[in-house]
């Protein structure tokens, strides 16, 4: 299938690409492409330094005529979401991505793609190995573990990159420049619950949510999606009087909106009919709701064996009532950007099984003290219904500066080679910029990229046309940036 993905313009980015997506490079399993990326710098005969947390820095210097000028950090993060579909038969921390095209867009068979941030890591890799692009002294920065907490970015130390001008190539949109984006911080909470026998003369009844749409916990926040964790507990809260829960599995990755949530449950065979009429109302009456933004949304019931253990009455009424209670999707709307999400919630992860009930968010917010304020009431839910929360991985926002020299740059190139003005926005997703300025607090940033649809969703996708766009932008801001040393 990476054959004809090969074929495709620019070769050089598509080829890379490629390369990178037969490497298995899942957050914090990046032996592999840690490997991959530092073998290619040192065969480029390049400057090849990995550092003590992980991150990849190779060097290139600068095509001649452009000595002068001041050196650039091109940045992108070697992991990727490992996503897939529950009927899709695929090992991430063994095989390559499967790649196919549908019409404009990349795809991967059945799992997350990669373009994210794979295609900004192909493109810094065409860079440095052409003979024939122009460009200043170049310092590649490949940090690890974007995905999920960042470390990459925390952990680079100052003194390893002598750029003053960053471009991070890890936004979604062709058209828009980033030059801010939220912070965030993961919330989980845990509670252990007692578990007895299964009520006699008992069914057992498997429910299932599927074929949600999921995506982006930050920037598809926004969009009304179902949250598959959500959807699970409006069934089980609506039907509850006649059940008893046995085990729930919802949701994956903190930073994607869950698509699928399992749960068993008891019901006495006494009310079967009566359980099977009341959920499958509920069910009818959600799937009407998402109708539009989640057409394949499927609510299923099957009954199964009788589970052994469930939960006690109370145990059961508590976890219903906490998940109901806690806040999920937009929090507050940014006053200073339009139409920018400002602080959000994602209920990421539910785990009931064993005596032991987890739930797992991911909290993000452009503000540092409505992250907190968000944190602190979701802390405070929890901790009313006897759970034990703790605050963790927390990351800094990246501060708007419209005066920025380097934006400057950028918006003139972007008018005069497609004749229309680029979008300059701030994004509701972690960008590791704010990180990487508490230790470079003087180095100008930017980011920008490809169009990529579906990020942290097996229905992960970018665009061809738009790759191409991207890459003729790339090319042209490196030459023109004339700033000198």
């Amino acid at each position: 299938m990476s054959k004809e993905v090969r074929a495709l313009e620019p070769k050089e980015l598509w080829n890379n690409f490629a390369n990178l997506n037969a490497v298995p490079r899942g957050s914090k399993k990046e032996e592999k492409v840690i490997q991959f990326m530092a073998d290619f710098g040192k065969k480029l005969n390049l400057k090849t330094t990995i550092d003590p947390v992980g991150n990849v820095i190779i060097k290139k210097p600068a095509t001649k005529g452009m000595e002068s000028r001041k050196t650039v950090v091109l940045q992108s993060h070697l992991d990727m979401v490992h996503q897939k579909n529950s009927n899709t038969n695929f090992d991430f921390d063994t095989e390559g991505i499967k790649m196919i095209i549908d019409g404009d867009w990349v795809k991967a068979d059945g799992t997350t793609l990669g373009a994210d941030n794979g295609l900004g890591v192909a493109a810094i890799m065409a860079i440095l190995e052409s003979t024939t692009i122009q460009h200043p002294a170049l310092e590649a920065l490949f940090t690890i573990d974007e995905e999920t907490g960042m470390t990459g970015a925390m952990g680079l130390q100052a003194g390893y990159l002598e750029g003053e001008i960053l471009l991070n190539l890890d936004t979604e949109e062709d058209d828009e420049i980033d030059i801010g984006c939220a912070g965030g911080i993961d919330v989980t909470a845990q509670n252990p619950y007692n578990a007895v026998n299964s009520p006699s003369n008992s069914v057992g009844i498997s429910i299932s949510v599927t074929g949600l749409t999921g995506g982006h916990s930050g920037m598809d926040i926004h969009k009304g999606l179902g949250n598959a964790n959500k959807i699970m507990n409006r069934l089980l809260f609506g039907s509850q009087e006649y059940i008893r829960v046995s085990e729930i599995d919802g949701g994956s990755l903190r930073n994607a909106i869950p698509r699928e949530s399992f749960a068993l449950v008891s019901v006495k065979e006494l009310y079967k009919d009566q359980f099977l009429k009341v959920i499958t109302k509920i069910a009818k009456e959600i799937k009407a709701e998402q109708k539009i933004v989640d057409p394949n949304l499927e609510i299923t019931f099957i009954e199964t064996a009788v589970p052994k253990k469930v939960m006690t009455s109370i145990s059961q009424n508590t976890l219903i009532k906490t998940l109901y209670a806690l806040h999920n999707g937009v929090y507050r709307m940014s006053p200073d950007m339009k139409d920018l999400v400002e602080t959000s919630n994602n209920i990421a992860r539910v785990i009931v099984k064993e005596e032991l009930i987890k739930i797992l968010c991911l909290t993000r917010s452009s503000v540092e003290s409505s992250k907190f304020d968000l944190a602190n009431m979701l802390k405070s839910t929890f901790e009313l219904s006897g759970f034990k929360v703790t605050l963790a991985g927390s990351y800094p926002g990246w501060k708007p500066n419209v005066d920025s020299p380097i934006l400057k740059v950028l918006t003139d190139t972007y008018q005069k080679l497609f004749n229309e003005n680029a979008n300059v926005v701030a994004c509701h997703a972690g960008l590791e910029c704010g990180i990487l300025g508490t230790n470079y607090p003087e180095m100008d940033m930017i980011s920008f990229g490809p169009t990529i649809q579906g990020a942290h969703s097996p229905d992960e996708r970018a665009s061809i046309k738009s790759s191409q766009k991207f890459w003729k932008f790339l090319l042209n801001i490196l030459e023109n940036i004339q700033f000198k040393k």
